[in-house]
């Protein structure tokens, strides 16, 4: 028997988010039925270990709203460097007998040589040896004490950890298929590891969120840094293993305060920034077809701009021209199949750019034979109604700031999504072809686009696309380890570091400095 009663409290980003934990008796569920929001009470029932085929388990626990925050706070994530475990393949979970390698020693000092310049006020950390030693190392000789926190162990996996992966097959057979296929159902020893590990995520937030500092580093593990990434923008149980933490991989969201109190707005700001190239295998699963999202050039005005001199549209044609060397020499990684770019004139000069240094990149000998890149030009990847309303208000580059499609009518981005839906139907039909097993499309167009792009991959509303963020220049890679059929996996969101030293700065530059 279910009651109804009507429920006030702020939903966050004003949508629906729940949770899954523990079994429990009962829990509260939102539901906007009837275009209200209602409150139901009903008792759980754990749902069966195995789904139907196709079908992802979401029944998912309502998550508290977020603290209420006085300024604007920026999270950075880090995952640990390289461990013993992680180099033998043993499951770790929340064990804490591995330790950094000198790999991952490496790792933790390339990033702390990165972050030295960042301003952070707090280090909160993992207790476990491998992820405080991480965490000791980037902080390097600051003041501040760091703050471990058992919420930010790595995932419990109970009797599979300390098992190499083949010995967790042959010792728990449909247990450790489960786990590897549907691991938001997976239950062991009496648990299930994925929602508890949602739950502690969420409990975590609390702390960090009304903890008085505006620049907090996290220094955790794969899992976990995943489910804080994803409870921090509503996602559920089901995006576990979808949003890739590589080791000492950086992820920054940022906390923007409402103005009428309540759960502040939260942006993915990136995710999974790692030292080397984004593109390098590491972490996650190996995959054959790949959708690369690359923001194109500079868009600090426009050399049509009424008033720009000639000197102002010298500086912007050669800027936007060194972005977008930039980005083709970041891509001589790949052998790209095709590149599709929007109609506008700044995605197709990207696009022309990125095609010829990878036409010439196998060209060294005279009797050499060019690689040949198939170049495409979609309107559907074109950005219209967001551009012409940026144009209008002033200078694009100043705008896009984090979570700036929110500010956006739901007209323009209900176009923008539609739109890009087809557009993105467009790409899994082009890596789906199978006369090409090693599928690479680079799509190239603006960023309000590759938003829409990413949130129609994770089979997102539009209401999401306020919750993720790309830079000029950046990035953003999408393997399909299962092919295009399958779920697309996010490698890393807005990659910047090939512009220049992190390019877009991680924490803000100076403590006093009241923009991030």
């Amino acid at each position: 028997m279910l009651s109804l009663a009507a429920a006030s409290f702020p939903i966050h980003h004003n949508r629906l988010i729940l949770y899954r934990t523990t079994p429990s008796p009962p829990f509260t569920v939102r539901s906007s039925a009837s275009g209200g929001v209602q409150e139901i009470q009903e008792s759980f029932t754990p749902p069966p270990s195995t789904p139907q085929d196709g079908e992802i388990s979401s029944e998912l626990f309502v998550s508290a709203p977020f603290p209420p925050i006085k300024g604007a706070k920026r999270v950075v994530l880090v995952r640990h460097g390289q461990s013993t475990w992680n180099a033998e393949g043993r499951i770790q979970g929340s064990s804490n007998f591995s330790v950094l390698t000198k790999k991952g020693e490496s790792q933790a000092e390339t990033s702390r040589q990165m972050l030295l310049d960042d301003s952070f006020d707090i280090c909160f950390s993992s207790p476990l040896t491998r992820s405080k030693r991480t965490a000791e190392i980037i902080w390097g000789d600051r003041e501040e004490e760091i703050l471990t926190d058992s919420d930010l162990r790595e995932i419990d996996l109970y009797s599979f950890q300390g098992l190499l992966k083949h010995e967790g097959k042959e010792k728990f057979g449909d247990s450790f298929r489960q786990w590897q296929l549907d691991a938001p159902n997976f239950s062991i020893d009496g648990h299930y590891p994925v929602r508890e590990l949602w739950a502690r995520a969420r409990n975590c937030w609390d702390r960090i969120l009304e903890h008085e500092s505006r620049s907090v580093l996290v220094v955790a593990h794969n899992a976990v840094n995943q489910a804080l990434v994803a409870t921090a923008i509503g996602l559920g149980t089901e995006y576990f293993r979808i949003l890739l933490q590589s080791n000492c991989g950086v992820s920054v969201l940022d906390f923007t305060p409402r103005a009428e109190g309540g759960s502040p707005y939260i942006c993915l700001n990136r995710l999974n920034q790692t030292p080397s190239s984004p593109l390098a295998s590491g972490g996650g699963r190996k995959a054959s077809k790949r959708i690369v999202l690359v923001c194109h050039g500079t868009m600090q005005g426009s050399a049509g701009d009424q008033g720009m001199n000639m000197l102002g549209i010298i500086q912007f044609v050669f800027f936007g021209y060194l972005q977008s060397q930039k980005i083709a020499e970041l891509l001589l990684d790949l052998q790209v199949s095709t590149i599709i770019s929007s109609t506008e004139d700044v995605s197709v000069d990207t696009s022309v750019a990125i095609s010829r240094v990878q036409e010439a990149a196998d060209c060294l000998g005279a009797d050499c034979v060019p690689r040949y890149v198939e170049l495409k030009r979609s309107k559907d990847l074109d950005a219209t109604d967001i551009l012409q309303q940026l144009n209008e208000e002033g200078s694009e580059g100043q705008l896009l700031r984090p979570g700036f499609l929110n500010r956006f009518d739901d007209e323009s981005l209900s176009a923008l999504w539609d739109q890009s839906g087809k557009a993105w139907e467009t790409l899994l039909n082009e890596v789906s072809d199978e006369s090409d097993p090693e599928k690479v499309a680079v799509v190239v167009s603006h960023p309000a686009v590759h938003i829409a792009l990413m949130g129609h991959c994770l089979k997102l509303t539009k209401e999401w696309m306020g919750s993720f963020h790309l830079d000029a220049g950046s990035i953003s890679v999408v393997d399909f380890p299962d092919g295009a059929a399958g779920r697309g996996v996010i490698r890393c969101i807005n990659y910047t570091a090939h512009l220049g030293r992190w390019a877009i700065p991680i924490t803000r530059p100076t403590a006093d400095d009241e923009e991030f």
